[in-house]
């Protein structure tokens, strides 16, 4: 029988601007706001002789929030239309984010977190799905790439803008919550272009996650090694002997890398008839560099080349991963999809904190790297058996 949630819609070869502007604004402020705001709180909760432990647990709030929050967007945006939704998000995670310099309290960090990420989440879902509607198929790796590479800025311009202004007073938090708002305004120029979802998913929300497994996979990996590394590796680079401007600014290269790298992974995407193929050499660097990280931590510009390579390849899992999802799957089932997407990212985001936090407190410092490479061999492993033995490409 026929799937409809498989069906493609009449195809157009123009790419939407505005649509694509104001998706890529939010995505923008979603970059800026988990890459300024993880190391941040991390290094704050450090100096205030939280553990490893706490600190992933704490950071694993994000996984939480996420999780709940992906599976409401099309709900929310169903009934409040998608550019609504979207700044009701903004207002949330810019309040939420000014919380954390007047909250004193560590308990009090848990509800701001579930807040504030999952009102970046519902950030996220939408821009997806916006920026996949406005983009042709024939052209969407390339228009996914350009969405990567913003992101990937904002994850890069995070760190940047934290090895400037540091972690006192309440600068960097309002230069935080002031970006995100700023976000809201090409969203509203762009309301006219607002993508209406007028049909029920096909399928119930679990049924998407497993729809397109070698994707959804991918975003949990990815989602997995990123939360986890800009929310560890300051306190990593700092017990190996960096300072904490060598440290952010060592998670700047790896959003640089990112950046770099987008747009022809997402053009040789484009070229590709089976992108597992390519997803599975991404994961397999990212497990290189990480092996390769404790040996070469003490000196510096070897790390940051590692993390160069590193980052580019870790956000390809991303990109590609995005892109096989919008080929697939239409309509209210690509946003559905999208939603189940950021819910695997936000699974991810909830163990790889946590699993790397342990990881530190019981085999030491360089636990930080081990768990990153556990993570890594656990998807080389999948994409190797679905291309070994499933032909089919999903």
């Amino acid at each position: 029988m026929d799937n409809p949630s498989l069906r493609p819609p009449l195809i157009r070869e123009e790419i939407h601007w505005p649509a694509l502007i104001a998706a890529v604004s939010a995505i923008t402020a979603v970059g800026i706001a988990i890459g300024l705001g993880l190391p941040l709180l991390s290094i704050i909760l450090e100096k205030r002789g939280v553990s490893s432990s706490m600190i992933g647990l704490n950071s694993a709030m994000a996984g939480v929030a996420a999780m709940v929050a992906a599976p409401i967007s099309t709900m929310l945006a169903q009934r409040l239309t998608v550019t609504v939704t979207m700044v009701l998000s903004i207002v949330a995670a810019a309040a939420s984010a000014l919380g954390f310099y007047f909250a004193e309290a560590l308990w009090m960090w848990f509800p701001l977190r579930i807040i504030f990420h999952g009102a970046i989440t519902i950030l996220f879902v939408l821009s997806e799905f916006w920026v996949n509607t406005a983009a042709p198929p024939s052209r969407r790796g390339l228009v996914l790439g350009i969405y990567a590479t913003v992101l990937s800025l904002g994850f890069a311009a995070g760190p940047l803008i934290f090895s400037v202004i540091g972690s006192e007073g309440i600068m960097p938090f309002a230069i935080g919550a002031g970006i995100i708002l700023l976000a809201a305004v090409p969203i509203l120029m762009a309301r006219r272009e607002n993508p209406i979802i007028e049909t029920a998913p096909t399928h119930p929300f679990m049924r998407y996650v497993f729809l397109v497994p070698t994707a959804t996979a991918a975003v949990f990996i990815f989602g997995a090694v990123e939360s986890g590394g800009l929310s560890l590796f300051p306190v990593y680079a700092s017990r190996t002997g960096f300072t904490e401007s060598q440290g952010a600014l060592l998670l700047m290269m790896m959003g640089l890398g990112n950046v770099l790298f987008q747009i022809p992974v997402g053009m040789i995407a484009d070229r590709m008839q089976d992108r597992r193929t390519l997803l599975s050499l991404f994961a397999f660097i990212g497990l290189a560099g990480s092996i390769a990280l404790p040996f070469l931590i003490h000196n510096w510009l070897l790390t940051a080349a590692i993390l160069l390579f590193w980052g580019g390849s870790v956000a390809g899992l991303y990109t590609v991963g995005l892109a096989h999802l919008g080929d697939k799957l239409h309509g209210a089932d690509l946003a559905s999809a999208n939603a189940a997407f950021v819910f695997c990212y936000a699974l991810g985001m909830l163990i790889g904190p946590q699993t790397i936090g342990v990881s530190m407190d019981i085999a030491g410092d360089h636990g930080f790297a081990w768990a990153l490479a556990f993570f890594f061999a656990l998807y080389v492993a999948l994409t190797l058996f679905r291309i070994l033995l499933r032909p089919k490409r999903t």
